[in-house]
């Protein structure tokens, strides 16, 4: 038999660990930006499918489907009319640029803006995958902590300033500011105005991710900062992984002509999924604006159920918020639990959750963090994996030292 060939010397310096062979979720599925499965909407999908299919079909013999580098042009005009009514945003379809979900959106404004030694201002708590992404391109990212709506611009303004007197000027300022990922917070319309005013005062850039901005129960929302600022001095990426479906992977980014036309020259992949987007486009057009509070729904309802269960379950010992909208409720469990530690044990036990620490540039103020995500499962499967992680929290920490529905007994 002949020995098996070793790569390990060939390997680029750098390379990450090998990944871990996937068996299946867990039974308690707590992490990621899973949805809903029940309002995936699967018959409109294939009658979406099948109507563009027949009527456009033959484009995909083009790279581009005849729309050009930036993506399907239906949907890149149905974006513009959305971002207009719901954010606010006066763009056109040339502004905006159609990505293999907002992931790669984030790479391409990185690869735009930013080499090894440069600095950013991110949240304090913020998208594990951006804040990753960051850390192994070399980046400086400093955390700005944020309160009850959202980024502090106060402390933008000081941190600016001080990186000023050092001679830094941050390359962009990475915010989450409409249900901010994993706290929930929404910036209001003030805030927002006096951060454009201190990242033009300082000339930095501000970098908003709305990914999650379709996932507000009431469906009312602040104008964008991009539409705030006129598109000035603003790079805006969204994404349909939360609104219609996170498998399809299509996000957009929306910027200024001169600023797409740079990414257009690093997005070398002779363009994102077709299909994806031609589907998209069809469904969106007709169902897109009934679809989203269906859907909204069924979330606030199930986050409600989260809360009751970490309530019945945990009693005092987890602190928690009420969100306004997205997919994930930000947890503080005493100080003496270790999160991560939390994580590996809950895991052996089929429950999944995301450690803080993997969510913060500080490690010790996120040490007792977790972020669940409640979107994926049943209410039932909430509630027996609350009370589960219950169980592994007690037995390795003893928190809480009771579930308060024994308590009551």
């Amino acid at each position: 038999m002949t020995a098996p060939f070793d790569f390990a010397p060939l390997l680029a310096p750098g390379t990450p660990a090998p990944a871990v062979k996937w068996n299946g979720f867990p039974k308690y599925n707590f992490i990621g930006g899973h949805n809903d499965a029940s309002h995936v909407p699967v018959q409109a999908l294939i009658d979406a499918a099948t109507a563009v299919l027949k009527r456009e079909g033959a484009t995909l013999a083009t790279y581009g489907l005849n729309s050009g580098p930036q993506g399907y042009r239906p949907l890149r005009e149905f974006l513009a009319a959305k971002l207009k009514s719901h954010a606010g945003i006066g763009c056109t379809a040339d502004e905006i640029l159609i990505t293999s979900g907002s992931m790669q959106g984030l790479e391409l404004v990185n690869s735009l803006l930013l080499t090894k030694g440069d600095t950013v201002l991110i949240e304090q708590e913020t998208y594990g995958g951006a804040l990753s992404k960051l850390v192994k391109l070399g980046v400086n990212p400093i955390g700005i902590p944020l309160d009850e709506e959202g980024l502090r611009v106060d402390l933008v303004k000081q941190k600016l300033e001080e990186l000023k007197q050092k001679g830094i000027k941050p390359k962009y300022i990475y915010t989450i500011p409409t249900v901010q990922n994993p706290t929930g917070a929404i910036m209001g319309e003030k805030r927002r105005a006096e951060l454009i005013k201190v990242a033009a005062e300082y000339g930095v850039m501000i970098f908003e991710d709305e990914c999650y901005s379709d996932l507000i129960w009431n469906g009312e929302r602040p104008r964008s900062i991009y539409s705030m600022a006129d598109g000035q001095g603003v790079i805006f990426v969204g994404s349909f992984s939360k609104s219609i479906a996170p498998a399809l992977r299509v996000g957009y980014i929306a910027a200024k002509f001169e600023i797409i036309a740079r990414i257009l020259g690093l997005k070398q992949d002779a363009g994102s999924g077709a299909l994806e987007q031609m589907i998209l486009a069809e469904f969106c057009t007709k169902h897109f604006a009934s679809h989203v509070p269906k859907l909204n729904k069924t979330l606030a309802a199930k986050l409600q159920t989260l809360r009751e269960a970490l309530a019945e379950q945990f009693g005092t010992a987890a602190e928690f918020g009420d969100p306004p909208g997205g997919i994930y409720l930000w947890i503080k469990l005493p100080d003496v639990v270790d999160t991560q530690k939390l994580a590996q044990a809950a895991l052996a036990a089929g429950v999944s959750l995301n450690p803080g620490p993997e969510w913060s540039t500080n490690k010790a103020y996120a040490k007792s963090r977790l972020r669940l995500c409640f979107a994926n499962p049943d209410p039932e499967t909430i509630k027996k994996g609350v009370e589960v992680l219950a169980e592994v929290c007690r037995r390795e920490f003893g928190v809480p030292v009771r579930s308060a529905n024994v308590e009551k007994k």
